[in-house]
């Protein structure tokens, strides 16, 4: 499991509940609820983006952590005196947590989207298609909708990351193996990583690295027209030039293939490469691999 193996499934799963290619389609039949059809393209082409946004910044941070956590116990499984005990990690165990990713594509993905589409519909519902924005404006929405959705919902962000039921495996009839109840050990561990203020320090530092990245994909197309004889170097050159809403959309929602690609792209090297990610996994990794007798 790599994040880059991950990208495509997420990709997909985002783009088949926001399909704003199925609108444009219909766009171009000329249909009479033309209207209509763009105020949708508006909202599902942002939320698109802001969720592709904050689905990769956590599934780099996730994983980072749950191979950090199975390293951490691989290395306590080849350590000296070991030998002959059982294995913390065996690889049906590695197999079933590391499945638990699956949250992430699939409801917590869903949920999130529900919460972001809510806050762009606040954000943007009301502008109009013929409305211009500047990169200023169009950075100030962006942060709007952010603050929403981080401090609006009643969950942290590590909700969506991992479904909270503890129990989603003591639910099976024949009762838990000694595999399960591993697995069990290592989802609760997890999400008490998740939940420690180390890790939203982390998740929030992607999150700011990735929304400014996407912020810079955007503003190479708010470039004054050559010859034009403001300075590009001017400090209101985030203001200097605007577009038209309607211009907006359809390089908002171009950009979900930056993001989510799996060709090694500027936007998931920049996550995978920040220091304090590093640092963060490096943590994780540290204290799984010490005895579990100093881990009192």
């Amino acid at each position: 499991v790599t994040v880059l193996s991950m990208l495509p499934p997420l990709r997909e799963a985002i783009v088949s509940q926001l399909n704003s290619e199925s609108l444009t389609a219909l766009l171009k039949t000329k249909p009479a609820n033309k209207l209509e059809i763009w105020e949708d393209l508006k909202i599902i082409s942002f939320t698109r983006t802001v969720v592709a946004v904050y689905s990769t910044c956590m599934l780099v941070v996730l994983l980072r952590v749950q191979l950090n956590i199975i390293g951490g116990y691989l290395y306590l499984d080849n350590s000296v005196g070991k030998n002959g005990t059982t294995p913390l990690a065996p690889p049906d165990v590695q197999q079933q947590y590391l499945s638990s990713i699956q949250h992430l594509l699939g409801d917590g993905l869903t949920e999130l989207m529900t919460v972001v589409k809510k806050a762009v519909q606040n954000s943007l519902g009301g502008v109009s298609l013929k409305q211009s924005l500047s990169m200023l404006e169009l950075e100030q929405q962006l942060s709007w909708i952010r603050a929403e959705v981080e401090s609006g919902s009643e969950r942290s962000l590590s909700w969506y990351m991992l479904a909270d039921d503890e129990n989603a495996l003591a639910d099976q009839a024949c009762g838990l193996t000694e595999n399960d109840i591993m697995t069990i050990k290592l989802l609760n561990e997890t999400r008490d990583m998740l939940d420690s203020p180390d890790f939203s320090t982390v998740l929030n530092a992607c999150l700011h690295r990735g929304f400014s990245r996407l912020l810079d994909n955007l503003a190479e197309f708010f470039r004054p027209p050559p010859g034009d004889s403001a300075p590009s170097s001017a400090p209101d050159s985030l203001s200097a030039v605007s577009l038209p809403l309607a211009k907006i959309i359809p390089i908002i929602n171009g950009q979900i293939n930056t993001i989510c690609s799996e060709t090694p792209s500027h936007f998931v090297q920049d996550l995978l490469l920040n220091d304090q990610v590093k640092e963060f996994a490096a943590n994780v990794y540290e204290t799984f691999s010490a005895p579990q007798e100093l881990q009192k």
